[in-house]
């Protein structure tokens, strides 16, 4: 296994890259090996890397070596945006049929042409409403499909859009560009049952504040992926945009990686989400 220096990062500051031959098919590329190391357990299996990588896991300084990059997982369902005005991508992984379950989300950023800074979250037993099984069964359902490029929305769109969903929790007055039918997924619950009344503008806690936001967007699929600080908790927050309103919404906050900030954010959430789950 190859051994990669390990550096700190400006942990919550963006890191924005790109490079003119930055194109899906060298995003995709990279990304599906990000998915062939995971189910290996072999870090080496991801291509390109960069000597000078920056590499984290819930927003704290890891090593492949000690990393869930290290351990073999059943990957039951992943799905990729690419972002080639950013030189990034972000993967979802779902692995539920595992020795120990996890949801796991990856932002990548590439530097001429080599992976320049990975950010991992991962969920599993005892974070926000954990269920992979369900995760997996309501993931699979959606459609993120190529929207076709004429209705495609802007990267300025989509990012707005899941900046007032983002917005909405410490400012109620924030005007949110509700779809209908929308879900969300979170943890496993589901805020619907993959029918047209559908809704996502339901439970959403107030006196939250959703930080330092870094984004990975993808127009040809409509989706942004945001890594943020949820109250001080690792946080990610994914999005599927349709003519301007959400559609679906994915979230993932680790309540397991820290204690700070932790038990506020627990009631806060408590009883604001009342969603089914498979």
């Amino acid at each position: 296994m190859r051994t990669l220096p390990i550096f700190t990062i400006g942990a919550l500051a963006p890191l924005v890259t790109s490079a003119s031959d930055c194109t899906r098919e060298f995003l995709q590329d990279s990304a599906d090996s990000l998915v062939a190391a995971q189910t290996a357990g072999d870090p080496s299996l991801l291509q390109p890397v960069s000597d000078a990588l920056d590499y984290n896991e819930n927003y704290a300084t890891a090593t492949f070596e000690s990393g869930i990059l290290s351990k073999p997982l059943e990957i039951d369902f992943s799905r990729h945006y690419l972002d080639t005005t950013q030189c990034a991508t972000f993967t979802e992984l779902i692995s539920a049929t595992g020795s120990k379950p996890y949801v796991i989300g990856v932002q990548m950023y590439f530097t001429d042409n080599s992976v320049s800074k990975i950010d991992t979250l991962i969920t599993t037993t005892g974070d926000w409403l954990f269920n992979a099984t369900g995760t997996l069964y309501w993931a699979s359902q959606e459609d993120w499909g190529t929207i076709p490029e004429e209705e495609r929305d802007s990267r300025e769109v989509i990012q707005a859009a899941a900046d007032a969903y983002c917005d909405i929790f410490s400012d109620k007055s924030v005007q949110v560009p509700w779809g209908y039918p929308c879900a969300r997924l979170e943890g496993g619950a589901y805020t619907g049952n993959g029918g047209p009344d559908d809704r996502c503008d339901v439970g959403i806690p107030s006196g939250v504040n959703l930080t330092n936001r870094r984004y990975v967007i993808d127009e040809t699929i409509g989706a942004v992926s945001v890594f943020l600080s949820f109250n001080a908790i690792p946080d990610s927050h994914a999005f599927r945009v349709e003519k301007g309103k959400l559609r679906f919404v994915h979230t993932m906050t680790v309540m397991t990686a820290s204690r700070n900030g932790r038990s506020t954010t627990r009631r806060r959430l408590r009883g604001v989400m009342a969603p089914s789950a498979q």
